[in-house]
C-alpha cells in the first residue's frame, strides 16, 4: 500500500537529494524537516547573472559563480540574485566549488539565510550532470513506483469486488489503498457504508452529507473537491445523469494521477454493482409479485418449488396473511425492509406486490407484521390463522382488517368479525360473513346436511319450527334436530337474539 502522507526516503525532495553519499553534496546549514521534504521537479545549472527567465518553479539551480567574479563579499549583487531566484520559486541553490573559487562566498551564504533560500556545497569531485541525473532518478523511480502501486491496487479492488458483499469490500480495499476514509452515500445523501467506521466526527459527518446531498440533487454526473473544516475530501457520483444512485467521498490528501485512476476504478465498480443491484431487485420484485398472483390462484405448490431455492422452504403449519397499503409513500423501504426481514427470517416470511398493496405471509405470532407498522408507518391487516392453501379467503380477510387499521398499526380480521353490524355497508362483508359461516358450509359439505339451509328457513320463518318445516319440506322435528346440530357446530346460542341477528346478516351477506 502507498500511503501519500508520508513520501518515501528514494522520492525526489531535497532531503533524498542531499542524503546522496555518492554526489557528496553537503548543506551550508541546518535544513528544517520541512524544506528537507520539500519536492524537486528539476536540477538545472547556470551562470548567467539573471537566469530566471529560463528557470521554472520548483527547480534547484546549480552554479558555479562566474557571474560574482570581482564582486566584493559585501556586494548587493548577492541578495539581488538570491531575490531573483527566491521569486521565480526556485527550491534551492548548490555551489560549486574550487570551479572558480574555493568554498562558498560569504556574500551568498548570507543573502540566502536572509532569504530562506536553501544553499548547499557541490564538491570539485561531482559533476552537475551527476546531481540532474540522481534528481532524475528518483523521479522517475517513484513514478514507477507509483504505476506499480497502481496496477497492485487495481487488482486488489477487482478481488475484493469478488467477494460476497463485493460492493463494502471495494470501498474497504480503495480505503486501504489510500491510507484514508472512503464512505458511501445513497441517492438520498445518507451515508450507507464507511471504513474505517465511525472515523469522523459528527461535525465532518454532518457537513459532508450536506454537501453530498446537494451535489446530489443536481442531478448531473460530477466529482468535486471540497474541504469539510480542516478534512479534504473528494466526492464523485455514482449512475447516469438524472439517475444518480448515490455518491463515493474519499479523503486524502493529495490526488496524483495514479491515485485518480485507482478511485476512478473504485467508482465505476461501485456504479456497476449499483445498476445491478437495482435491476436485481427489480426482477426479485417481479418475481415476487408473479408468485403472489400463483398462490392467490391456488398455485401453492409451484410457489413453494421456487420459493425454496431462493429465500428457504415455506412454512408447512399455521400463517397469518397481511396486507399493507397499497400507496404506501415510502414502498422503496418497506420493500428494502422486507428484503432485510427475508434475509433474517429465510422462507417463514414471504411477500410480494399485489393489486392493492402487498402480500406478506409469515408464522402466526410472528411479530414482523407489528415492526413493519410500527417503523415504516404503514397500515396492516391481519388475517385469521390460515394455510398457504387457504391464501385467497385469508387475503380477502386481511383486506377487510387493513380498511380499520390506522396507519403505523395493525388491525387483526379477529377483532372485525365480531363487529358484522358496524360494516353491514362494507364491500367486504362478504369474507366476513363467510367466515363467520364458515364452520356450517364445511359441515353441509362433508357430511351431505342442509345446516345452512335450515337455519335461513327458521330465520326467514321468525323462528318458527312449523313454518321453517313447510318451507323445507321436512317434520318439525328434523328442524329441531338441525338447529341443536348448528349450536353445536357454531358453539352459540340460537336463543340469544344477538346471536340470531349475527346470522341473519351473515347469510344475507352471503347471499
Amino acid at each position: 500500500m502507498y500511503n501519500m502522507s508520508a513520501p518515501p526516503s528514494d522520492s525526489p525532495t531535497l532531503g533524498s537529494l542531499l542524503a546522496r553519499r555518492d554526489l557528496g553534496l553537503r548543506a551550508a546549514g541546518e535544513l528544517d524537516a520541512a524544506t528537507l521534504a520539500t519536492r524537486v521537479h528539476g536540477v538545472h545549472s547556470s551562470d548567467l547573472a539573471d537566469p530566471t527567465p529560463f528557470l521554472a518553479e520548483g527547480l534547484v539551480l546549480l552554479t558555479t559563480g562566474t557571474q560574482f567574479l570581482g564582486a566584493d563579499e559585501d556586494s548587493p549583487d548577492f541578495d539581488a540574485y538570491v531575490a531573483r531566484l527566491r521569486g521565480r520559486g526556485i527550491t534551492a541553490l548548490g555551489f560549486g566549488t574550487e570551479v572558480v573559487r574555493e568554498g562558498i562566498p560569504r556574500g551568498l551564504d548570507a543573502a540566502c539565510r536572509a532569504h530562506g533560500l536553501p544553499l548547499f556545497e557541490v564538491p570539485y569531485r561531482t559533476p552537475f550532470i551527476a546531481v540532474a541525473r540522481a534528481n532524475a532518478q528518483a523521479i522517475a523511480a517513484e513514478e514507477y513506483a507509483r504505476r506499480s502501486w497502481a496496477l497492485a491496487a487495481g487488482r486488489a479492488l477487482s478481488l475484493a469486488a469478488l467477494r460476497a458483499d463485493g460492493l463494502a469490500a471495494t470501498l474497504d480495499e480503495l480505503a486501504r489503498q489510500l491510507g484514508g476514509w472512503v464512505g458511501m452515500f445513497d441517492a438520498a445523501g445518507a451515508l450507507t457504508h464507511e471504513h474505517p467506521a465511525a472515523s469522523l466526527d459528527a461535525s465532518t459527518r454532518d457537513g459532508l452529507s450536506a454537501e453530498v446531498s446537494a451535489l446530489l440533487r443536481r442531478g448531473a454526473r460530477a466529482g468535486s473537491s471540497l474541504h469539510i473544516g480542516s478534512t479534504p475530501f473528494h466526492v464523485q457520483t455514482l449512475g447516469r445523469g438524472g439517475r444518480l444512485r448515490g455518491a463515493i467521498a474519499v479523503s486524502a490528501e493529495v490526488f496524483d494521477r495514479e491515485a485518480r485512476g485507482v478511485v476512478t476504478t473504485a467508482v465505476a465498480m461501485a456504479g456497476l454493482a449499483l445498476e445491478q443491484r437495482q435491476t436485481l431487485a427489480q426482477a426479485t420484485t417481479a418475481l415476487r409479485a408473479g408468485l403472489a398472483e400463483a398462490l392467490l390462484a391456488g398455485e401453492s405448490t409451484l410457489v413453494r418449488r421456487v420459493s425454496k431455492p431462493l429465500w428457504g422452504p415455506l412454512g408447512t403449519g399455521a400463517i397469518t396473511i397481511a396486507l399493507t397499503d397499497a400507496e404506501a409513500a415510502r414502498r422503496e423501504d418497506v420493500l428494502q425492509w422486507l428484503e432485510s426481514a427475508v434475509a433474517a427470517r429465510g422462507g417463514s416470511l414471504f411477500f410480494g406486490r399485489v393489486d392493492d398493496g402487498l402480500l406478506l405471509a409469515a408464522p402466526v405470532g410472528d411479530a414482523v407484521f407489528a415492526e413493519l407498522a410500527a417503523k415504516l408507518g404503514v397500515r396492516v391487516g391481519v388475517s385469521a390463522p390460515a394455510t398457504v392453501d387457504t391464501a385467497p379467503a385469508a387475503l380477502s380477510q386481511a383486506r377487510v382488517a387493513r380498511e380499520r387499521a390506522s396507519a403505523g398499526s395493525v388491525a387483526a380480521f379477529a377483532e372485525v368479525r365480531g363487529s358484522l353490524l358496524s360494516v353491514l355497508d362494507d364491500e367486504h362483508i362478504g369474507a366476513i360473513a363467510r367466515a363467520e359461516l364458515e364452520p356450517l358450509l364445511r359441515h353441509d359439505a362433508q357430511h351431505a346436511t342442509a345446516l345452512v339451509a335450515t337455519l335461513d328457513a327458521w330465520l326467514a320463518a321468525d323462528t318458527a319450527h312449523e313454518a321453517a318445516a313447510r318451507a323445507l319440506g321436512v317434520h318439525r322435528h328434523t328442524v329441531r334436530a338441525r338447529l341443536a346440530l348448528t349450536e353445536r357446530v357454531l358453539g352459540v346460542d340460537l336463543s340469544s337474539f344477538a346471536v340470531r341477528a349475527q346470522l341473519w346478516l351473515a347469510l344475507r351477506a352471503l347471499d
